[in-house]
Formats: C-alpha cells, sequence, structure tokens
C-alpha cells in the first residue's frame, strides 16, 4: 500500500515537471521579445564603467534582478489569485516609469549636459569617482530591471491556464525569471569584455593566434556599445509605451488599424514608442515643476 502511493506522488509530481516543461517553453517563446529590450537597456547601464570594474558591476545588477524577482514572482501568483484586476494598473505605472526614465535621459543627454551630476557617497576606502559611478549604474539598472522583470513576468503568468496548479505557475515564473536572469546577464557580461577578448586574440605585437578577427572585436566594441546605450534608450519608449497602450482600451482600435498597415508591426512598435516618449515627456514636465517654480522664485 505504502509502495503504490509512493509510486502515485511520483507520478505526480512527474505530471506537474512535465507541465512546467511545456508551459515554460510557450512562456519563454512569448517573452522572447523583451529579451532584446532587457538586454539593449542594461547593456547601457553598465558603459562608462571602467573596464576591470565591469563584471562586478554586472554581477551586482544580476543579484538585484533575481531579489527583483524573488519579489515579483509570488507577488503575482498573489495578484493573480486575490486581485487580479490590480495587475495592470502596477504594471502601466511601471511602464510610465520606464518612459520618465528615458525622457529624463534625453533631457540630461541634451539640456544638462553640461552640469554636474549629484553622486553619492563613496564606499571608505573606494575610488570617489568609481564607488559613486557603481552605484548610480548598479540602482539604476536594478530599478529598470524591475519593471522589464514584471513584464516578463505577467507575460510568463498568462501564458500558465487559469486551471494549472498553484505548483505548476510558481515552477513556471520561477524557470523563466531564472532563464532570463542568467541569459539577460550572461550576454551582457560577453558584450562588455568584447574587447578584452579581441586585445586577447590579437596579442602583443599583433602576434596573436587571430590578430585580424582581434583587431576587428576590439574595434567593434565602443560602436557596438554606442548603439547599445542609444538602442536601450530607445527601448525604454517602446517597452513602457507599449504597456501603457495595452493597457489603455481606447487606444486599441488604433493598434488594430496600425497593426493592417503594411509593415504594419514596425508601424505599431514606432506608435508605441511615440506614445512613450510623449508620455515620459509629459511625465518629466510635471514632476519637475516645483523644481522650476522654486528656482524662478530663488531669482
Amino acid at each position: 500500500m505504502a509502495g503504490a502511493s509512493l509510486l502515485t506522488l511520483l507520478d505526480d509530481i512527474a505530471s506537474v515537471l512535465d507541465d512546467v516543461a511545456l508551459l515554460t517553453k510557450v512562456a519563454a517563446r512569448k517573452t522572447a521579445g523583451v529579451l532584446g529590450d532587457d538586454l539593449a537597456l542594461n547593456a547601457q547601464q553598465v558603459a562608462g564603467v571602467r573596464a576591470e570594474r565591469e563584471l562586478p558591476v554586472v554581477w551586482g545588477v544580476a543579484k538585484g534582478s533575481l531579489v527583483n524577482k524573488l519579489i515579483l514572482i509570488p507577488a503575482a501568483l498573489f495578484l493573480s489569485t486575490l486581485a487580479p484586476a490590480l495587475i495592470a494598473p502596477l504594471l502601466m505605472i511601471g511602464g510610465l516609469y520606464l518612459c520618465f526614465e528615458g525622457a529624463e535621459k534625453l533631457f540630461h543627454r541634451f539640456f544638462q549636459a553640461g552640469e554636474k551630476e549629484e553622486r553619492p557617497e563613496p564606499e571608505p576606502g573606494a575610488d570617489p569617482d568609481v564607488a559613486a559611478l557603481e552605484k548610480l549604474k548598479i540602482k539604476g539598472a536594478i530599478r529598470t530591471d524591475f519593471v522589464l522583470s514584471a513584464e516578463i513576468i505577467v507575460i510568463a503568468l498568462g501564458t500558465v491556464p487559469a486551471e494549472a496548479s498553484f505548483g505548476v505557475r510558481a515552477g513556471v515564473l520561477g524557470l523563466i525569471g531564472l532563464a532570463m536572469t542568467i541569459g539577460v546577464y550572461g550576454l551582457v557580461a560577453g558584450l562588455v569584455k568584447l574587447d578584452d577578448v579581441g586585445l586577447r586574440l590579437m596579442g602583443p605585437d599583433r602576434s596573436g593566434s587571430c590578430p585580424r578577427l582581434g583587431a576587428l572585436l576590439v574595434g567593434a566594441a565602443p560602436v557596438l556599445m554606442r548603439i547599445l546605450a542609444v538602442a536601450g534608450t530607445a527601448a525604454m519608449f517602446l517597452v513602457g509605451g507599449g504597456i501603457l497602450v495595452h493597457g489603455l482600451p481606447f487606444l486599441r482600435p488604433v493598434t488594430g488599424a496600425l497593426a493592417d498597415l503594411p509593415l504594419g508591426g514596425l508601424v505599431t512598435a514606432l506608435a508605441q514608442a511615440l506614445f512613450g516618449l510623449l508620455a515620459g515627456a509629459a511625465s518629466l514636465v510635471l514632476l519637475r515643476l516645483p523644481t522650476l517654480r522654486r528656482r524662478r522664485r530663488g531669482h
């Protein structure tokens, strides 16, 4: 009798694992589109860090990303069970934050390029500039990752049938969260060390195993990082605008009409990015109005 019960338990466990594996594959395909945006956003966050500190910064952000998912997965499971109507508004708040952050980056780039940024106090014994820059990079990347991770978790949760057990849902979200974190930050680590790989291939006095390939990688690395920096800012508007558009019912007929046009996918994406830019600019103006008024009164 005990043996039969054990076999039944093992069969149930195997069935759950099969369901988790199958649904994880579906969820991975659904969330793959966010992976490119996540990669571009996080690759730009480590731009400007000293070469010897790139991997520690990536590792710091990766740990923060895992913490984000440890918060988001239970929260998503809780909300999907008790208050599913709250998921979309909370996700829209995150999307608006992404748009605001993108608008703020553009504002600093074009209007405050010469102003000195406020930096946190450095850690004892550390180079002040390096410590402050790393803190800013890691904190900013973790905040951005939180919104992107939330979108990934929600998309993955949407692929799981409503009748699936709690264990299946938790298993799918856990696997997707872990796989996305390893995939994204593994690729980011590879990208930021691309020039080091090139230097090793070139060797001293270009006497390495593949000097031409090494020279190509060394020359391509800074160009690629500049492209990713631009793509990362654009991705903020694309992802944030997409979240906002999908959350506003009165815009769905517009996106449906755009999708029917030639190159409908590209046109829809551009429209969502434009909406994200406008939403980010509006939120930036609203948040900066009190500061501007105080400055005027001070003068």
